[in-house]
C-alpha cells in the first residue's frame, strides 16, 4: 500500500469512568501503547476481520470529546500524519505513539488537564485502508461497533490495571459515533444551537448555518467562526415590559457565557455581529461592540458596570453625559468570564485614553427606551 492510496478512518475507544472517578494518568508510555495497540487490534479483527487489510494507529493519550471534536480533527489528523511515516508492514501494520520523556511525538496527542474531569475518556486510533476497501470497510465498521463495539475483556482488564481504577464501560466508536453522541448529550441540556453552528464548523465549514439560542439570541456560522447577535441588538428587538427585560437580558448573558466557554474547548472562535454603524472586537475572554466616537461636547467619557445576581458583572458601558445628562453610550463589553473582565475594562478605558476606573451600577440600567445605558447623574 503506497501512503497517497490510504484513506483514513477515525475510530475512537471510549472510557466510561464511575461517577466521580478521576484518572491519575492520561498519557502513557510508548510500550504500553504498544501494548494495547495489540489488544485493540485483536478486537477489531474480531468484529471486522477486514481491518487486516487496513493499518491500525493508536495514540496512547486519553481525551474529553470537546477535544477531539475540533475543526479539522487536529487529533486525527496529526495520529494519520505519524501513521503514514511508519514504513509499511513495520510493526505487523499496527503501530501505536506514547509518551517518550514524558511527552507525546506531537503537541497534539497531547491531552489538556483542564479537560480531564469529564466521566468519558476517549482514546483516538485510526484505520488507514486502501481506496477500493475504505467504503466498505467504513460501513461495516459503523454497524458492527453500533451493535457490539464493547472492547474484548483482556482490553478492558488491561486498561484497569493500568489506569488503576474500575471503568463502567469500554467501548469503540466510530468518529460519526461519537459526534452523534454528542449531539445528543448537547441536545440535552438545552444546547440544540450550539451543536448547529459546531456541526457546520465540523463538517461543513464551507456553509453558513443560522440558528436561534433556547433564549432567541441569534448565532451565525461563517467562515471558520461563530457570530452571535450583540445583546444590545437582541434587547432593541425586545417589544416586552421593560420592566422585565433586566432579567431576561441577564439570562441572555449567562447564556452567551455558556456558549462562549464550549465553543472556545472546541477552539471555534466567538465575535459579536457587527450591525449597521456599529463596529465588533474581542479579546480575551471578552467581546466589545463600538457605537460611537466621543464628541466634545459631552462630559468626558466614564465606564459604568452592569450586574446581575449570581453573574456579577454582566457588561461594561462607556457613556458620556451632556445637557441634562442625556447620556450617549460610545461602546458595550460582555465578559465572558470573571477573569476578563480586567483587561475588558483597560480595553474600553484605553480606547478613549481614560483611567480605568469604573462605576458600579449594582443592576442592569436600561435607559427610558429599555437599552443598555448610563446614569443621567454623576455618580460619586
Amino acid at each position: 500500500m503506497e501512503a497517497q492510496s490510504l484513506v483514513a478512518l477515525p475510530v475512537v475507544l471510549a472510557l466510561e469512568l464511575p461517577e466521580g472517578a478521576r484518572l491519575n494518568r492520561l498519557t502513557l508510555e510508548r510500550d504500553q501503547a504498544a501494548e494495547l495497540a495489540s489488544l485493540i487490534a485483536a478486537d477489531l479483527h474480531a468484529l471486522v476481520p477486514a481491518v487486516n487489510q487496513a493499518r491500525l494507529a493508536v495514540a496512547g493519550a486519553l481525551f474529553d470529546a470537546v477535544e477531539l471534536l475540533r475543526p479539522g480533527f487536529p487529533v486525527w489528523a496529526t495520529l494519520d500524519e505519524l501513521a503514514r511515516r511508519v514504513p509499511r508492514g513495520h510493526l505487523d501494520n499496527v503501530v501505536a505513539f506514547g509518551t517518550h520523556d514524558g511527552h507525546m511525538p506531537a503537541q497534539p496527542l497531547e491531552p489538556a488537564p483542564m479537560y480531564a474531569d469529564g466521566p468519558m475518556r476517549l482514546l483516538p486510533l485510526t484505520l488507514l485502508a486502501p481506496e477500493d476497501l475504505a467504503a466498505e470497510l467504513l460501513e461495516q465498521l459503523e454497524v458492527e461497533l453500533v451493535g457490539r463495539g464493547e472492547a474484548g475483556e483482556r482490553t478492558a482488564d488491561w486498561l484497569i490495571r493500568q489506569l488503576g481504577l474500575p471503568l463502567e464501560h469500554v467501548r469503540y466508536l466510530t468518529r460519526n459515533d461519537l459526534i452523534a453522541l454528542t449531539c445528543v448529550q448537547y441536545e440535552h441540556v438545552n444546547l440544540a444551537a450550539l451543536w448547529q453552528v459546531l456541526e457546520a464548523g465540523l463538517l461543513t465549514p464551507y456553509k453558513d448555518e443560522h440558528t436561534l439560542t433556547a433564549r432567541g439570541l441569534a448565532l451565525q456560522y461563517h467562515d471558520g467562526k461563530v457570530l452571535a447577535q450583540s445583546p444590545s441588538a437582541w434587547l432593541a428587538a425586545q417589544t416586552d415590559d421593560i420592566a422585565q427585560r433586566p432579567h431576561d437580558l441577564a439570562g441572555i448573558l449567562f447564556e452567551l457565557r455558556q456558549y462562549a466557554a464550549l465553543l472556545d474547548a472546541h477552539h471555534l472562535p466567538l465575535s459579536l455581529q457587527p450591525t449597521p454603524g456599529t463596529a465588533a472586537a474581542a479579546g480575551d475572554g471578552y467581546l466589545v461592540e463600538v457605537l460611537g466616537a466621543v464628541d466634545p461636547a459631552y462630559d468626558p467619557p466614564s465606564l459604568f458596570a452592569h450586574e446581575a445576581p449570581g453573574l456579577g458583572v454582566v457588561a461594561i458601558t462607556l457613556a458620556q453625559r451632556g445637557d441634562g445628562g442625556r447620556a450617549r453610550v460610545l461602546a458595550h463589553g460582555y465578559p465572558l468570564h470573571s477573569k476578563a473582565l480586567g483587561p475588558l475594562v483597560s480595553h474600553l478605558a484605553g480606547h478613549v485614553g481614560i483611567p480605568a476606573e469604573v462605576h458600579a451600577l449594582g443592576r442592569i440600567l436600561l435607559d427610558d427606551e429599555g437599552q443598555l445605558g448610563a446614569p443621567a447623574q454623576a455618580l460619586h
